[in-house]
């Protein structure tokens, strides 16, 4: 399988909109958080950009999907800030892909660490899924 050239770059940016927020986060009553750019929107955004180092190769079928993310969410981001992930291809281990992840908006870096991705064939992990929800 072919993979990205050692150290190649992919972004993904966003505007952290209310949805984006940690303070959206409340699952039940308690759950109180600030209006800040939500770390798992973070390492959304992080993931996005490195799938989007992977894509050009997967076969018809296949997905990359997220296996380990190792960050530190360094800066808060308010509502209307633009956010930008970076991920640059650190080479394989194994199976898995790795990337540095580095984010930042306009007042500089937000957060920064490592993920790994695998390439899957989405209908066996996707039955996969399913066999775990039956049991």
């Amino acid at each position: 399988m072919n993979e990205p050239e050692l150290r190649s770059v992919a972004t993904a940016q966003m505007t952290v909109t209310g949805d984006d927020l940690a303070s959206a986060l409340r699952f039940e009553p308690g759950d109180e958080f600030p209006p800040v750019f939500a770390t798992s929107r973070l390492v959304a955004l992080m993931e996005v950009a490195a799938a989007r180092l992977l894509r050009p190769y997967l076969r018809p079928g296949e997905h990359s999907v997220g296996i380990t993310v190792n960050i530190v969410h360094t800066a808060a981001t308010p509502p209307g800030g633009t956010v930008v992930a970076t991920a640059t291809y650190l080479g394989r281990d194994g199976k898995l892909f790795e990337f540095e992840v580095l984010a930042a908006d306009e007042g500089g870096e937000v957060g920064r660490g490592t993920h790994k991705r695998a390439i899957v064939a989405s209908d066996r992990l996707l039955a996969g899924a399913d066999r775990r929800m039956k049991g």
